[in-house]
């Protein structure tokens, strides 16, 4: 009976987690779709942004990230060194950090607190209710979409291929920034991201 009962919770448990999930998963963005925008998101450094305010760059790099996810953490560093690298590049390249997350430790404040003590070179933006997270389909962080100057996606995931940066041989988001400022699509325009499931509140039906 105990066996039953143990597998019965395990499929239910599985269900939920799959319910949690749709509302990500349904929206998925694919290669060469139109990113979505948003507007009025805060930022820890006191403003608040739209996508529309970024018209200029002509690459876009987003990636979705959390205080709370020690594989976010671990990409802080090679975050930062990703805008010193392409600071003058021609057109201009940027760089948003989006935290989707609800959990206390990925409160607006934390975030703050977060961006001040890294000193982070890039904007660490607030998805308070989630919209663009689901919007763009995105499940993990970090997770990363890169898009073009025409705002369409040109690669989704992993930014490299190792978690441990020491080991590092191959720099996808680099590799598909270079190819959007050549007017091309990258070789390789899809890697599983590895980290954190963004904890998606539950929809009503």
């Amino acid at each position: 009976m105990r066996q039953v009962r143990t597998a019965f919770l395990s499929v239910l448990w599985l269900l939920l987690l799959l319910t949690d999930l749709r509302g990500a998963d349904e929206n998925r963005l694919q290669i060469g779709d139109p990113a979505p925008a948003w507007s009025n998101l805060r930022a820890t450094d006191g403003k608040t942004w739209s996508a529309a305010d970024f018209a200029d760059s002509a690459v876009l790099v987003v990636c979705f990230t959390s205080n709370s996810c020690l594989y976010s953490q671990d990409y802080e560093d090679r975050m930062a060194d990703f805008c010193r690298k392409y600071q003058n590049a021609p057109g201009g390249v940027t760089l948003l950090a989006i935290n989707s997350s609800q959990k206390p430790s990925d409160s607006f404040e934390k975030m703050q607190e977060r961006a001040n003590e890294k000193k982070f070179p890039y904007l660490y933006l607030d998805d308070q209710d989630q919209s663009v997270a689901r919007n763009w389909g995105a499940i993990f962080t970090p997770e990363f979409f890169v898009l073009n100057k025409q705002r369409n996606v040109i690669y989704i995931g992993a930014m490299d291929d190792q978690t441990m940066e020491d080991k590092v041989t191959k720099r996808h988001v680099e590799d598909a920034v270079d190819a959007a400022l050549q007017g091309r699509l990258p070789e390789v325009t899809a890697v599983p991201a590895r980290g954190c499931r963004i904890p998606f509140r539950r929809s009503k039906r």
